[in-house]
């Protein structure tokens, strides 16, 4: 993917797997490494979460330009947000606020949840 066509102009985002979405998520607190963001999924979905099924998404996130990999040492990886993570959590955050508000009841409801975390 060329730097003038980000993952979110592609649509990619679209794509993305709710559990690739969660890890966005939790990388928009701050950069983590892999056993972190485990412990993280882990406590969210109360099961465990294996190896081989969070690296390959972590992987993909990265082949995506969504999050960059940098080592922290020899055997410990460092996973941050890019700025296009960042842009794809918030236009999945805007379909969804868009679709939620369209009823007014679920709106003031939205908007209730939105104040009270401000």
């Amino acid at each position: 993917m060329s730097e003038a066509q980000t993952a979110a102009e592609v649509g990619i985002v679209r794509d993305l797997t709710a559990f690739q979405r969660n890890i966005l998520i939790i990388l928009s607190e701050e950069p983590m490494y892999g056993l972190a963001i485990k412990r993280e999924l882990e406590s969210y979905y109360d099961d465990e979460v294996n190896h081989g099924r969070l690296y390959p998404n972590l992987d993909e996130l990265v082949e995506l330009g969504l999050v960059e990999k940098s080592e922290l040492d020899k055997r410990t990886n460092q996973y941050e947000l890019t700025s296009d993570g960042e842009n794809a959590l918030f236009e999945q955050l805007q379909w969804s606020i868009a679709k939620l508000s369209a009823d007014k009841q679920r709106g003031a409801k939205l908007r209730t949840l939105v104040d009270g975390s401000a």
